[in-house]
């Protein structure tokens, strides 16, 4: 989720950026300081705009009390405060961690998830939301998305220093090159940002793999199963277009479903671990290597085989 959520922050402030600089009301200074603070405000208010959303609410302790149980004892383990737990009404069997510091830290499980998933499942998916909370990855995902708005402010410059310059004829090639830094930079960006998303699911599976007791394997089965599911959800007439909307900050990228559930599409497991073991003997393709460049989750092989190390 937030990979997906610093993308549509890195689209706003760069769009924020070009209005900016090409209504030329601000000096450069200023522009910047702008960018930055529309950057901060986006971050502070998100959990509001992810709660309309997402149709997140906030789940009274009677409404689940054994949930709530789990969410505190897993905080407590991973020694941070324990987050407000919210149900999403979304139908896709998923969770995602998010906040800030005037919302505060939360964790929202879908129903969907309560009904696909057993609890030891979603014991493990929650010890891996957790983890997203313990590493700070929000606050260092949303810094990232200012490195867009930064080339681009970068690349704006040059391109007015070769207009406006004394030696015009000489920065034509300065302007050429500002244009090419500004279409190149959104494209590393977007790599950069995909890769490190990555990085940190790997980082917050082991963080569940280390506070839920035979977390490995009750992750592993949790993601098979959620990939699986949400194909089959993928399939059924006008649901496509629906869950394109709710794919941001998820623990499994609702937009994968289709390529990653590729090799369980004809696998019959008569079990969640036969299942899990049937998808680690597939071998990846390079089309998958190549299609994981640009996603903000690791392939769902590569991804079991990194719980089955931690076994």
């Amino acid at each position: 989720m937030v990979a997906s959520l610093v993308i549509i922050f890195t689209l706003s402030t760069v769009v924020l950026a070009i209005v900016l600089s090409l209504l030329q009301v601000f000096d450069f200074i200023t522009l910047g300081i702008l960018i930055v603070a529309f950057n901060i405000i986006q971050w502070l208010i998100s959990p509001y705009i992810i709660d309309a959303l997402y149709r997140a609410k906030e789940m009274p302790q009677s409404e689940n009390p054994k949930l709530h149980e789990l969410v505190k004892n897993l905080s407590d383990k991973s020694r941070i405060k324990k987050p407000r737990l919210m149900l999403a009404q979304i139908p896709i069997p998923n969770a995602f961690a998010y906040g800030s510091p005037i919302a505060g830290n939360r964790v929202a499980v879908t129903s969907g998830l309560l009904k696909t998933l057993q609890y030891d499942e979603v014991e493990a998916v929650v010890g891996h939301e957790l983890g997203h909370l313990k590493h700070r990855d929000v606050q260092i995902m949303m810094f990232v998305s200012l490195l867009p708005a930064l080339f681009y402010y970068i690349g704006y410059s040059l391109m007015i220093s070769s207009t406006y310059g004394r030696r015009r004829e000489e920065g034509g090639g300065t302007g050429l090159i500002g244009i090419i830094l500004v279409a190149f930079s959104m494209f590393l960006t977007y790599v950069c940002v995909t890769s490190l998303s990555r990085v940190r699911e790997y980082y917050a599976d082991r963080h569940s793999a280390s506070i839920v007791e035979e977390g490995p394997r009750k992750l592993s089965e949790g993601l098979a199963k959620i990939v699986h599911t949400t194909r089959n959800m993928r399939r059924i007439k006008g649901q496509a277009q629906n869950l394109n909307a709710f794919k941001a900050l998820f623990i499994a990228d609702p937009d994968r479903a289709e390529t990653d559930s590729m090799v369980v599409s004809t696998i019959t497991a008569s079990s969640d671990q036969k299942l899990v073991q049937e998808i680690l003997s597939q071998k990846l393709t390079t089309a998958d290597r190549i299609i994981e460049i640009f996603s903000t989750h690791p392939n769902i092989i590569k991804r079991l085989k990194a719980l089955q190390e931690l076994s």
